[in-house]
Parts: structure tokens; sequence; C-alpha cells
């Protein structure tokens, strides 16, 4: 431990938020440095990278063939080894603009459902990027560590973290997670679920980026004082041609129907498998939303109307897990719980 200290002192220690839509690396001592998609642009046929974060995400859908934009993460875990290890090696390079003497000490988050062989992969693939050891902290835990919320005391804590491809839901005390429940249904869905209505309804085809900002324009999980309006652009499927139309929330509440009741389903398992002293606990403390997907209009008032318990969205729920991962870097006794604990 002395000599992981001195070498601190060295490198450029580094905690990473892994997300399937967003990357977000902390550096000890810096804070958040790095915040880009987990998208990567490949040549088909040599397999060479051709641009990774925001460059390659503005190449979604718009390569041609001899090109494609790749998601080398699926609902938070890792569907393409080779990709991913390159993308994380990209963005260790982006955060050390200078040559550092030792690797990194690195962090990552990982949703609390994935399995060992799952983990491995994390591993491996922060390992061959070039970290000099990695540790994996479940994203629930690091979400709650990151809104500073008190973990180790002997209280109940609730946490929901719905980021793009999964939605964790746990609950924490004394510095484990007492119970937490993994669905594969977050941000990916909500987008999914608008392109589906969108052709459904309208038989308009729209991609994956349009149904993302038709969801932050006019997106809601519950009916709104005003609704919004916005005009959409896409290809008509029976014409063939482009063609543009005005979509509203309230249309966009309903094509979100599934992917929310889903949410709110885990929301309500775990608080049933909640024990009771724990549960008299969040009766006063309430419930913190972290996660992209949980600035959707409205979802945490509807949370909030079908729990009967307050729900707070965090200051910054897009950072709130690497910041997590940060506290983790700042304190080496986390480091060691970390290694030592197992969640069950």
């Amino acid at each position: 431990m002395v000599l992981n200290k001195l070498w601190g002192f060295f490198s450029n220690d580094m905690g990473i938020d892994l997300g399937t839509a967003n990357t977000v690396v902390y550096v000890k001592g810096k804070g958040i440095v790095l915040t880009e998609p987990s998208v990567v642009a490949v040549q088909k046929e040599t397999n060479r990278i051709l641009a990774v974060g925001n460059e390659a995400k503005r190449m979604v859908g718009r390569t041609p063939g001899s090109i494609v934009a790749i998601r080398p993460l699926r609902d938070g875990v890792i569907a393409d080894f080779e990709i991913t290890e390159n993308m994380i090696k990209y963005f260790m390079r982006q955060v050390h603009n200078r040559k550092t003497l030792i690797s990194p000490l690195v962090v990552i988050a990982v949703p609390s459902g994935i399995t060992e062989v799952e983990k491995r992969a994390v591993q491996d693939s922060a390992s061959r990027a070039g970290a000099r050891d990695v540790f994996l902290i479940e994203e629930p835990m690091a979400g709650a560590m990151g809104v500073g919320l008190p973990v180790h005391e002997p209280a109940g804590n609730m946490i929901i973290d719905i980021g793009g491809g999964t939605t964790e839901v746990a609950i924490i005390s004394l510095a484990g997670i007492v119970f937490s429940r993994s669905v594969r249904v977050a941000a990916d869905e909500m987008d999914e679920a608008i392109i589906q209505y969108m052709k459904r309804s309208y038989n308009l085809m729209i991609g994956e980026r349009t149904a993302e900002q038709i969801k932050i324009d006019v997106g809601a999980a519950i009916p709104l004082d005003e609704p919004l309006t916005m005009d959409v652009k896409g290809r008509d499927l029976v014409a063939g041609l482009p063609k543009t139309l005005t979509v509203n929330s309230e249309e966009i509440r309903e094509a979100l129907a599934e992917p929310v009741s889903t949410i709110v389903e885990s929301v309500r398992v775990s608080l049933e498998r909640c024990p009771p002293e724990l549960s008299a606990d969040l009766v006063d403390r309430g419930i913190v939303m972290v996660g992209g997907g949980s600035l959707l209009r409205g979802l945490d008032k509807l949370l909030s109307k079908e729990t009967g318990l307050p729900v707070n969205l965090a200051d910054d729920p897009l950072s709130a897990v690497a910041l997590g991962t940060g506290k983790v870097l700042e304190n080496v006794h986390y480091l060691k719980e970390i290694r030592s604990r197992t969640r069950r």
C-alpha cells in the first residue's frame, strides 16, 4: 500500500463511469475531466478506429457503407471487447496529456446485476488499455457516494440510477448494498419506444439521435400543465420520401409508458424487499435519483406519487457515479473495502 501511495504521486489515478451512453472520467486531485459519448467509429475492412466519443457520435446514422459507428457497451456490459479496450485506451490518453511515469490505478463503476464473466471482461479491457490496477464498484454505491449520501451510517439510503442501458435500484446501509435490483430498461429503451411509436402511428422512420432529441425536448412521464411540441424530420415509410411532422409531449408520454412503468415496478419491488427498520428510515430520507435517464420530465413526481416517498433528483445526475469513483480514489480504505467485500 505504501508503494501504491508512492506510485500515486507519479500517475494520474482515475475513476471511470463506463456507461452505455456516455463515459465520464474523474482524475484524482482534478475532478471530472472528460464526458464523452461511448461511441466508436470503425473502418469496416481494416477495423481501424477512425473516431471516438463526440466526433464518433456525430457520425451515427450518417456513415457510408465502409464506416460503422459502434456503441461497444450494451445494457451496461461489454458487447465488443476489442472496441471497448480501444475506447478506454483513447479516453485514458485524452486524460494523460503528458506521459506519466507509472500507469494509473483505475476504479470503474459497473451495474450491480452483471455476472462474474462480465466483470472480468471490464477488468481485462482496462488492464490491456494500460491500467496498473483495476477496482470495480457497483454503480448504485458509487452514485450514492457521489451525491453525498451517508452510506457508512447504520441507516437506510435508497438510490435509483437510470443510465443508458440499465436502471439500478439499491438500498444501502453500513457501506453495503442490502438489496439491489438491476433491469436492462433505461434511456436506450425509451429511445427505442419513441422510434417504434413514430413508425406505428405516423409511418415515419427516425434514427436513434432524433429519438433521443425528442425525449429530451418533449419527453415526459406525467401530463404537463402546458404540453410541449416539436417538429420531427424523418423518412415516410409509405412514400419513401423525407417528411416533417409535429409531435407533442402527451404523445411521447404515451410512447414512453412501457419503459417508465418497468422502472416504477422495479422501485416497488425493491421497497417490498426492504427490511422494516430501513423502510422507516426511507420515510424521512426519501429516494435519490441519478443518471441521465432520471432527467425525464416528471419522473421524480411520478415515482413520489407511486411510492408515497419524497424523491429528489441529484444536482448533477450525469456526473454522480463518476464523482463516487473519485471519492473511492481519494480514500485508500475504500479500495481495501471494495477488494475484500462481496455484494452478497
